[in-house]
């Protein structure tokens, strides 16, 4: 019978398939890190530089990500790192480490979306908290866009008039209601309601508002509706 993963001393299980980016200039401090984090289940890539970390080779991401980063380094410094991943659109939660009580970097740091700073020596219970805190931000994010990449994909089969109607029906109109706003008639708005139902795989009108706040929808019922057809 396989034995259990291990866990923190605070109870905590390691996301499964987590993995976590190291950066420093210190090599103890990478050895000591990867050897704390792969006893407790984490898969784990050191990297001297912020510009060897930039250069790894690109493959394709499975599961959560999280990246403690020194963030005083020769070179590109890990406040750089940070703002030129941010720059770039990359989201992996981000852990700062330094060796000094640097209060003016560490609020620019969280200030700019930085997961937790921590001075060194790290506490390892601190860090470990730190990175699944780390960890489950990024599965959530992760989870949030692929929800997001579902619903835009199935709003894309909408068409002008059915978005029209979309847009409506999520702000609690009726039928005759959302007739009258877009001069037809209600029978019609029935069949495109039916299809923005099955298009959107929607089961209730309430999925359909929650789809639609997802998706950031404008509110119709405030601007005046252009004739679609």
């Amino acid at each position: 019978m396989p034995s259990a993963a291990p866990r923190h001393k605070d109870g905590l299980q390691p996301i499964t398939g987590g993995r976590v980016f190291v950066v420093d200039d210190d090599a103890s401090v990478r050895k000591s890190l990867e050897r704390l984090l792969t006893s407790v289940g984490y898969r784990v890539q050191t990297f001297e530089s912020a510009r060897d970390f930039l250069g790894r080779p690109q493959t394709p991401e499975g599961g959560p990500q999280c990246l403690i980063l020194d963030i005083r380094m020769p070179g590109v410094s890990g406040l750089d790192l940070q703002t030129s991943l941010r720059s770039s659109g990359a989201t992996i939660p981000i852990i700062f480490s330094t060796g000094f009580g640097d209060v003016s970097s560490s609020v620019r740091a969280m200030k700019i979306g930085a997961v937790d700073f921590l001075t060194k020596p790290i506490d390892e219970e601190e860090l470990l908290a730190a990175v699944e805190r780390g960890l489950t931000l990024d599965a959530e994010m992760r989870r949030l866009d692929a929800v997001m990449t579902v619903l835009t994909t199935r709003q894309d089969r909408l068409t002008p008039r059915e978005n029209q109607v979309f847009a409506l029906v999520v702000t609690g109109m009726l039928n005759k209601q959302i007739a009258g706003r877009l001069g037809t008639c209600e029978r019609t708005i029935k069949v495109h309601r039916a299809r923005i139902m099955k298009k959107m795989e929607a089961g209730s009108v309430a999925d359909l508002v929650r789809m639609a706040d997802r998706l950031g929808l404008p509110p119709a019922a405030a601007s005046p509706v252009r004739r679609v057809e």
